[in-house]
This record gives structure tokens, sequence and C-alpha cells, in this order.
């Protein structure tokens, strides 16, 4: 009887206690896929999150900055995400034209402004940075002896030199790529594209299948970012890889959040942008997304021996927005005759 008596008080109070169990809030970010992998640095900050939060941190992986932008475009004010997290600068006037993101609270601005760590003067009322790093070629220096030293070497290298990039339609790096090349020639980007065609040997979907071409003997090099070969050094003790950087300089990226106006957690939104320049979130990029962080924070060892580029690219982002498609056609008709 007693036996009977307790287990109905258990279940009691279970019932009782399920509701408030189950009103966890949940904080649903739209990030790219490698960012939620085991190996990203989504489980970590996930952990430490959650650790500060009360609330249950949900990510959900998508296939690219431009992915994540098209899902939000899809789904509009109904979309779940309350935050964005891994546009980037070439996106983010195309992201503010949707109407969709939410102005940062202004403690959260100051915070960016006093302990960004970019590279540039970068500020903004709606994107948030959290990484960054510039595009390069990563090579292996025990195979290609000789590296390119700029875009005319890359030309003039022999012509069973081979290259792998990635689809500016698809894929962050390859639009890096298309607006690295613009930067530099200009209207003549069109020529250097026509002349660079016999040394590209595939144009893949994403960053990943260019890098398992790379990594399985396929190309000479792949497009990347020079931040790249860290993993390598870090990660597998092999110092075989390094990056170009080129005379002309080399394009950056800068990685950037911002939280939807249509977030059912605001208050929590914003405590995820301000926790992303804390030193427990900055310091599990380097070792995981493989970037720079955004804000003053520890760089492992092996980061001061990245190649760094003396001149950094970067186009306005409303000029990027302006001229993307022209810029991208540009690139398929060159592409095909």
């Amino acid at each position: 009887m007693n036996i009977l008596r307790l287990a109905f008080i258990f279940i009691t109070y279970l019932s009782v206690m399920s509701p408030a169990i189950a009103a966890k809030p949940v904080l649903t970010i739209y990030t790219y896929d490698s960012f939620t992998s085991d190996w990203g640095p989504g489980p970590a900050v996930e952990t430490e999150f959650e650790k500060i939060c009360e609330c249950d941190l949900q990510f959900v992986g998508l296939d690219s900055s431009i992915g994540i932008l098209g899902r939000i475009q899809l789904e509009g004010k109904n979309t779940k995400a309350d935050i964005a997290l891994g546009l980037d600068t070439n996106l983010v006037h195309i992201a503010k034209e949707t109407g969709y993101f939410a102005e940062l609270p202004s403690t959260i601005k100051d915070i960016h402004v006093k302990n960004s760590s970019l590279p540039i003067e970068y500020a903004d009322k709606i994107f948030m940075p959290f990484d960054w790093g510039w595009f390069g070629f990563v090579f292996n220096k025990n195979i290609l002896k000789n590296p390119p030293k700029s875009f005319q070497d890359l030309l003039n290298m022999p012509n069973d030199i081979k290259i792998v990039i990635q689809d500016p339609r698809t894929s962050t790096p390859g639009l890096g790529l298309l607006l690295w090349i613009k930067s530099v020639y200009g209207d003549k980007a069109i020529d250097y594209w026509r002349e660079l065609q016999p040394k590209i040997l595939t144009v893949t979907k994403g960053w990943s299948e260019a890098y398992a071409l790379f990594l399985d003997g396929e190309a000479d090099m792949v497009l990347s970012y020079t931040t790249s070969p860290a993993y390598h050094l870090i990660a597998e003790e092999n110092d075989h890889y390094d990056a170009t950087v080129f005379a002309e300089g080399n394009y950056l990226q800068i990685e950037v959040a911002g939280m939807l106006k249509s977030s059912s957690e605001p208050e929590l939104a914003a405590q995820f942008l301000e926790f992303m320049a804390s030193p427990e979130f900055q310091n599990i990029i380097p070792t995981t997304n493989w970037m720079y962080p955004a804000y003053n924070a520890e760089v492992p060892e092996g980061f001061e021996a990245l190649a760094k580029p003396s001149k950094t690219l970067l186009f306005d982002s409303e000029n990027v927005a302006t001229n993307q498609k022209n810029w991208i056609d540009e690139w398929l008709t060159a592409s095909t005759k």
C-alpha cells in the first residue's frame, strides 16, 4: 500500500513539474552545416551558452551562408530562426533589404566597437562579426615548390598545374574568389577568367567537395582560406600545407550574425549576440572554425606562422548587392566560351 501511495505521489509530482520543464525557452539559430558538425564550433558553443541562458539552444545547419539567407528569404516573417549566424559582409546588404533583421541593441554595438580585432574598421547597426579570414589557395609545400605569388603567376604556371574552385552561386569561397578577381581586374575580370579556364580542374558546389578533391591529390591547389593550414598544423601536426598570399592583396571575409525581427525570444537572441564577443565563444573559433576570432581572444600556437597578406581587399556590401548578378553572369560567360 505504501509503495502504491509513493508511486502515486511521484506520478503526480511529474505531472506538475513537466510543464515547467517543457517551458524551457528554445533559441533557434540558422547557420552553415560545418558550424554544427561534431568537429565544428557548434557543440562547444551550445554547451557554453546553455550554462548561462537557462534555455535550449538549437542549431539548424544549412549548406552555406548563401543557403542561410535563401532559407530566410523563402520563409519570410514565418521563419523559425531567432538568429542567422554565418552570413558574411558580401551578403549583409542583401540581407538588410529583406527587412527581416532587427537592429542590434546599443550595448552590443558598443562591445563590438571597443573590442574588435578585425584587420579593418567595420561597424554595422544590424550585424555583429564573430570571426574573419582571408581567402587564399591552399597547397602542399612538398609538392608545389614554387607557388604563385600573384594572379599573373597563377596564369603563368605550367599547364599541368590544376586548381579546384567553388561555384559563386552556391559557395561562400566561390563568391569570394569572384569578388577577389573583380577587385583586382575590374572591367578586365572576364578576360582573366577566360585565361584561367585551362587551370581549373573543376568547379564544385561547396567548399567540402573541393577540399576533399585537393586532399585526394586530384588538384595542386584549392580555393580556401589562409587559415586552413592551421588545421593541418595543429590538429594533424602536419606542416606541409600553406596558402597563397598575392601581391595584389587577398580578399577578406568577415562572418556575422544578426537577430530576426520575428524572433519569439528577442532577449535570448540579444544575449547570444553579446555572448559571441566573450572569451567563452571566441576561444572556440580558431581550432574549430579555423578562422581568426573577431574580438580579443587567445589565438593558439601555430596561427602566428600563417601567411598574411600585406594588402586587404573588400568591396562595400551595397556594391556587391548591386552588381553580383552581372558579375556572376560575366563569370558564366567566361566559363562556357
